[in-house]
């Protein structure tokens, strides 16, 4: 037998499906790729991951979109829903199949609607329309409420229960508009416009989820630069959390539903104003009670001051001051009269002592003379007539020469 000049190629099925793959993954057109078709053998397991096949009549696709990105999904998938799905192909090498790998989902049709979205809002965006700057703050208590809807939606409902629950005070002026098709942009137009001239305090503009194309009245222009002229601060509840329009960029305050948008349009409560008016009152009779003390606290100060400073507080004063220096003098003269008693007692004592009279108690006396009544003290005046005074008597002596 002879041989071939050129050998086959000889691969494992690993190595023939890892060949396949680089060939697929390396392809810049294969790696960001819109795919339409209709979502068949949906499947969502706990896991977050979605499966499913993407088919059209000729052919069919497998299709993967990993939790991260099945997480940020905005729209609700089924079998039989016509989609473009992104995403990149890529090889499941244990089963030899080629998939789409999703990142992103938008209904059929979206695709344009999306193109004009980032189109238009890079044209007001380079306008300042969506300028934080120019955005106003809501109004804390605000008396009217005026609200741009359909009056046949649920949004209407769902947002008339929450202000009449938070805040029944509000006055409420509903202008009604349809929120889709082709009459609805310039219907909300002139529903703005005739809810500024009454002047409210803040405007709900809203309506329920939907499609981007259900939305789109609320990325027209028209309305967009209407909410951004709105007088009145502009909340915009429209749509789902998820759901994004350029009203929103426009509004004064974005909200993620309708019944949200009710809740920020009305940040102060009525329960807010009762406990408010509670603190108040409570505050007040604090306020008038300790006022109270303070001023009887003043007044008796001033009638203290007032006792002090009167006539019959002087007088009184007077009185107890004539006490006191009586009391006083009566106290000094006494004292005085004391020490004067003991010094008279004193003299006493000493002219006693000294008295001639008490020597004659003891034995002597006293003699004097007739004529002169002077005392005889010496020898030579002894002459004549004289008379010897004792203690009980005197009697008449003679002298002889």
């Amino acid at each position: 037998m002879q041989p071939t000049l050129f050998s086959t190629l000889h691969l494992t099925v690993s190595q023939i499906t890892f060949h396949i793959r680089k060939m697929l993954e390396n392809d810049p057109q294969l790696q960001d790729v819109w795919v339409e078709g209709e979502i068949s053998n949906l499947s969502k397991p706990n896991s977050g991951h979605i499966y499913f096949t993407l088919k059209d009549k000729n052919a069919s696709l497998r299709c993967v979109m990993w939790k991260a990105d099945a997480t940020r999904l905005r729209i609700n998938i089924r079998d039989g829903m016509s989609i473009e799905a992104h995403g990149k192909i890529a090889v499941y090498e244990p089963q030899g199949q080629y998939q789409l790998i999703v990142n992103s989902i938008q209904p059929k049709g979206e695709g344009a609607l999306y193109q004009e979205f980032l189109r238009l809002k890079t044209m007001l965006q380079a306008e300042g329309i969506f300028d934080e700057e120019r955005k106003r703050a809501i109004p804390e208590l605000p008396r009217v409420i005026g609200i741009v809807t359909s009056e046949t939606g649920a949004a209407l409902r769902d947002m008339l229960n929450t202000l009449r629950r938070r805040l029944p005070l509000a006055r409420v002026i509903l202008a009604p508009s349809p929120v889709q098709g082709v009459d609805a942009p310039p219907a909300l137009v002139k529903a703005l416009a005739a809810l500024n001239k009454q002047q409210p305090d803040v405007i709900l503009l809203a309506r329920g989820g939907g499609s981007i194309e259900d939305l789109w009245a609320f990325n027209d222009e028209r309305v967009v630069r209407a909410v951004a002229d709105s007088n009145a601060p502009v909340i915009c509840g429209v749509g789902h959390e998820t759901d994004f329009t350029l009203c929103d960029f426009a509004a004064d305050l974005r909200a993620p539903t309708p019944t949200a948008a009710a809740e920020l349009a009305t940040p102060t409560t009525l329960n807010d104003l009762q406990e408010s008016l509670s603190d108040f009152d409570a505050r007040l009779s604090s306020s008038m009670l300790n006022l109270v003390a303070d001023e009887k606290s003043s007044l008796a100060a001033l009638v203290s001051r007032l006792k002090y400073v009167s006539p019959e507080r002087q007088i009184q004063s007077s009185y107890q001051r004539l006490d006191e220096l009586s009391r006083r003098a009566l106290s000094a003269l006494t004292h005085r009269i004391a020490l004067q008693s003991k010094h008279v007692d004193g003299i006493s004592k000493k002219l006693q002592a000294l008295n001639p009279e008490a020597i004659l108690s003891r034995g002597y006396a006293i003699i004097t003379r007739n004529e002169d009544g002077a005392v005889v003290s010496k020898i030579i005046q002894a002459q004549g007539k004289m008379k010897a005074r004792l203690s009980d008597g005197e009697f008449d002596i003679i002298r002889d020469s």
